[in-house]
Protein backbone atom coordinates (compact mmCIF):
# COMPACT_ATOMS: atom_id res chain seq x y z
CA UNK A 1 0.00 0.00 0.00
CA UNK A 2 1.24 3.62 -0.85
CA UNK A 3 1.84 5.74 1.68
CA UNK A 4 -0.85 7.95 0.28
CA UNK A 5 -3.35 5.21 0.57
CA UNK A 6 -1.54 4.34 4.40
CA UNK A 7 -3.27 8.52 5.19
CA UNK A 8 -6.65 7.52 3.33
CA UNK A 9 -6.65 4.19 5.41
CA UNK A 10 -6.29 5.49 8.76
CA UNK A 11 -8.37 8.46 7.54
CA UNK A 12 -11.72 6.73 7.04
CA UNK A 13 -11.37 4.78 10.03
CA UNK A 14 -10.94 7.63 12.37
CA UNK A 15 -13.90 8.94 10.46
CA UNK A 16 -15.84 5.95 11.89
CA UNK A 17 -14.63 5.73 15.04
CA UNK A 18 -12.45 9.09 16.21
CA UNK A 19 -11.83 7.87 19.61
CA UNK A 20 -11.84 4.04 19.62
CA UNK A 21 -11.09 2.16 22.64
CA UNK A 22 -10.24 -1.27 23.69
CA UNK A 23 -13.11 -3.62 24.89
CA UNK A 24 -11.59 -5.28 27.81
CA UNK A 25 -12.76 -4.01 31.37
CA UNK A 26 -10.77 -2.74 33.88
CA UNK A 27 -10.09 -0.38 36.74
CA UNK A 28 -6.53 0.66 36.42
CA UNK A 29 -2.95 -0.08 34.96
CA UNK A 30 -3.05 -3.37 37.50
CA UNK A 31 -6.40 -4.44 36.49
CA UNK A 32 -5.68 -3.58 32.71
CA UNK A 33 -2.13 -5.77 33.03
CA UNK A 34 -4.35 -8.73 34.13
CA UNK A 35 -7.15 -8.47 32.13
CA UNK A 36 -4.57 -8.42 29.08
CA UNK A 37 -2.56 -11.63 30.41
CA UNK A 38 -5.84 -13.49 30.91
CA UNK A 39 -7.07 -12.46 27.06
CA UNK A 40 -4.14 -14.51 25.47
CA UNK A 41 -5.86 -17.04 23.22
CA UNK A 42 -9.24 -15.92 24.65
CA UNK A 43 -12.13 -13.49 23.99
CA UNK A 44 -12.53 -10.07 25.56
CA UNK A 45 -16.24 -10.63 26.30
CA UNK A 46 -14.83 -13.89 28.18
CA UNK A 47 -12.46 -11.65 30.06
CA UNK A 48 -14.91 -9.43 31.34
CA UNK A 49 -17.54 -11.58 32.16
CA UNK A 50 -15.13 -13.62 34.63
CA UNK A 51 -13.26 -10.49 35.59
CA UNK A 52 -16.48 -8.19 36.92
CA UNK A 53 -16.71 -10.23 40.07
CA UNK A 54 -13.15 -10.51 40.63
CA UNK A 55 -12.21 -6.65 40.13
CA UNK A 56 -14.47 -5.39 42.79
CA UNK A 57 -12.61 -7.61 44.94
CA UNK A 58 -9.02 -6.72 43.83
CA UNK A 59 -7.24 -4.02 42.01
CA UNK A 60 -3.95 -3.98 43.60
CA UNK A 61 -1.43 -6.92 43.49
CA UNK A 62 -1.32 -6.78 47.03
CA UNK A 63 -4.84 -7.56 46.90
CA UNK A 64 -4.61 -10.22 44.08
CA UNK A 65 -1.85 -12.14 46.71
CA UNK A 66 -4.02 -11.87 49.49
CA UNK A 67 -6.59 -13.15 47.24
CA UNK A 68 -4.80 -16.08 46.75
CA UNK A 69 -4.00 -18.82 43.23
CA UNK A 70 -7.11 -21.03 44.38
CA UNK A 71 -9.56 -18.12 44.93
CA UNK A 72 -8.59 -16.36 41.87
CA UNK A 73 -9.11 -19.53 40.13
CA UNK A 74 -12.26 -19.67 40.95
CA UNK A 75 -13.01 -16.24 39.52
CA UNK A 76 -11.58 -17.32 35.87
CA UNK A 77 -11.95 -21.24 35.51
CA UNK A 78 -14.42 -20.68 31.97
CA UNK A 79 -11.14 -18.69 30.22
CA UNK A 80 -9.06 -20.97 28.52
CA UNK A 81 -5.49 -22.01 30.30
CA UNK A 82 -7.13 -20.32 33.51
CA UNK A 83 -4.49 -22.75 35.75
CA UNK A 84 -1.38 -21.39 33.97
CA UNK A 85 -2.70 -17.86 33.83
CA UNK A 86 -3.50 -17.82 37.25
CA UNK A 87 -0.07 -19.10 38.51
CA UNK A 88 1.23 -16.12 36.35
CA UNK A 89 -1.22 -13.31 37.24
CA UNK A 90 -0.20 -14.15 41.14
CA UNK A 91 3.85 -14.37 39.90
CA UNK A 92 3.73 -11.28 38.58
CA UNK A 93 1.79 -9.57 41.43
CA UNK A 94 4.61 -10.57 44.09
CA UNK A 95 7.24 -9.27 41.58
CA UNK A 96 4.94 -6.42 41.11
CA UNK A 97 5.17 -6.12 44.92
CA UNK A 98 8.56 -6.61 45.64
CA UNK A 99 10.31 -5.14 42.92
CA UNK A 100 8.08 -2.12 41.37
CA UNK A 101 6.50 -1.20 44.35
CA UNK A 102 2.87 -2.51 43.55
CA UNK A 103 2.90 -0.36 40.20
CA UNK A 104 3.07 -1.61 36.64
CA UNK A 105 5.96 -0.57 35.15
CA UNK A 106 6.37 1.61 31.73
CA UNK A 107 8.63 0.18 29.70
CA UNK A 108 8.17 -2.99 27.73
CA UNK A 109 11.93 -4.00 28.88
CA UNK A 110 10.76 -4.39 32.17
CA UNK A 111 6.94 -5.90 31.44
CA UNK A 112 8.03 -8.87 28.88
CA UNK A 113 10.38 -9.98 32.61
CA UNK A 114 6.83 -10.56 34.12
CA UNK A 115 5.47 -14.05 34.07
CA UNK A 116 2.80 -14.58 31.04
CA UNK A 117 3.92 -11.09 29.92
CA UNK A 118 5.07 -11.46 26.13
CA UNK A 119 5.34 -8.68 23.39
CA UNK A 120 2.41 -8.73 22.62
CA UNK A 121 0.50 -8.10 26.24
CA UNK A 122 3.47 -5.38 26.78
CA UNK A 123 2.80 -3.41 23.61
CA UNK A 124 -1.39 -3.41 24.53
CA UNK A 125 -0.74 -2.26 28.65
CA UNK A 126 2.19 0.05 27.08
CA UNK A 127 -0.54 1.75 24.69
CA UNK A 128 -3.56 1.91 26.81
CA UNK A 129 -1.84 2.51 30.16
CA UNK A 130 0.96 5.17 29.54
CA UNK A 131 -0.13 6.27 25.91
CA UNK A 132 2.50 5.11 23.81
CA UNK A 133 2.60 4.56 20.26
CA UNK A 134 2.94 0.76 20.46
CA UNK A 135 1.11 -2.15 18.06
CA UNK A 136 0.58 -5.31 19.64
CA UNK A 137 0.28 -7.55 16.56
CA UNK A 138 -2.61 -10.06 17.39
CA UNK A 139 -4.55 -12.52 14.94
CA UNK A 140 -6.57 -9.67 13.69
CA UNK A 141 -3.82 -7.08 12.84
CA UNK A 142 -1.65 -9.67 11.45
CA UNK A 143 -4.90 -10.76 8.81
CA UNK A 144 -5.93 -7.60 7.84
CA UNK A 145 -2.07 -5.95 7.75
CA UNK A 146 -1.34 -9.15 5.28
CA UNK A 147 -5.14 -9.14 3.56
CA UNK A 148 -4.75 -5.65 2.33
CA UNK A 149 -1.45 -5.16 1.75
CA UNK A 150 -1.00 -2.37 4.65
CA UNK A 151 2.45 -3.75 6.47
CA UNK A 152 2.17 -7.68 4.90
CA UNK A 153 4.86 -9.93 6.65
CA UNK A 154 5.26 -13.52 7.60
CA UNK A 155 5.74 -13.22 11.83
CA UNK A 156 4.05 -10.51 13.88
CA UNK A 157 7.28 -8.77 15.10
CA UNK A 158 7.25 -8.34 10.64
CA UNK A 159 4.17 -7.48 11.03
CA UNK A 160 4.92 -4.66 13.85
CA UNK A 161 7.94 -3.52 12.36
CA UNK A 162 6.44 -2.56 9.06
CA UNK A 163 3.03 -0.89 10.66
CA UNK A 164 5.55 1.58 13.04
CA UNK A 165 6.88 2.81 9.69
CA UNK A 166 4.07 2.94 7.39
CA UNK A 167 1.51 4.50 9.79
CA UNK A 168 1.47 8.40 10.09
CA UNK A 169 2.82 9.36 13.25
CA UNK A 170 -0.59 11.31 14.30
CA UNK A 171 -2.40 7.85 13.36
CA UNK A 172 0.11 5.91 15.53
CA UNK A 173 -1.77 6.01 18.86
CA UNK A 174 -4.30 4.69 18.05
CA UNK A 175 -3.58 2.52 14.81
CA UNK A 176 -3.35 -0.39 17.59
CA UNK A 177 -7.15 -0.06 18.11
CA UNK A 178 -8.72 0.75 14.51
CA UNK A 179 -7.09 -2.47 13.15
CA UNK A 180 -8.29 -4.39 15.75
CA UNK A 181 -12.08 -3.44 15.55
CA UNK A 182 -11.98 -3.59 11.68
CA UNK A 183 -10.31 -6.89 11.89
CA UNK A 184 -12.72 -7.82 14.29
CA UNK A 185 -16.19 -6.60 13.11
CA UNK A 186 -15.64 -6.36 9.38
CA UNK A 187 -12.08 -7.64 7.57
CA UNK A 188 -13.31 -10.68 9.30
CA UNK A 189 -11.40 -14.28 9.10
CA UNK A 190 -13.88 -16.42 7.36
CA UNK A 191 -16.40 -13.96 5.80
CA UNK A 192 -15.12 -10.54 5.53
CA UNK A 193 -17.82 -7.77 4.81
CA UNK A 194 -16.24 -5.83 2.03
CA UNK A 195 -18.97 -5.31 0.17
CA UNK A 196 -19.65 -2.65 3.20
CA UNK A 197 -15.90 -2.03 4.28
CA UNK A 198 -14.87 1.25 4.29
CA UNK A 199 -11.26 0.79 2.74
CA UNK A 200 -12.18 -2.47 0.25
CA UNK A 201 -10.95 0.68 -2.77
CA UNK A 202 -7.51 0.56 -1.05
CA UNK A 203 -7.29 -3.24 -0.23
CA UNK A 204 -4.84 -5.44 -2.10
CA UNK A 205 -6.91 -8.60 -1.55
CA UNK A 206 -10.28 -7.25 -2.87
CA UNK A 207 -8.56 -5.72 -5.75
CA UNK A 208 -7.13 -8.75 -6.82
CA UNK A 209 -10.19 -10.72 -6.32
CA UNK A 210 -12.44 -8.03 -8.39
CA UNK A 211 -9.92 -8.63 -11.23
CA UNK A 212 -10.66 -12.35 -11.76
CA UNK A 213 -14.01 -11.82 -12.48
Amino acid sequence: MTPANVHIFFERLKEQIPVPKGELNYTNHYTLLVAVVLSAQSTDKGVNKATKALFEKVTTPQEMLDLGEDHLKEHIKTIGLFNSKAKNIIALSQILVISHKGKVPCTREELVRLPGVGRKTANVVLNMAFGQPTIAVDTHLFRVSNRTGLAPGKTPLDVEKKLLKAIPENYLKDAHHWLILHGRYTCKALRPLCESCLVSDLCQKFQNDRKKF
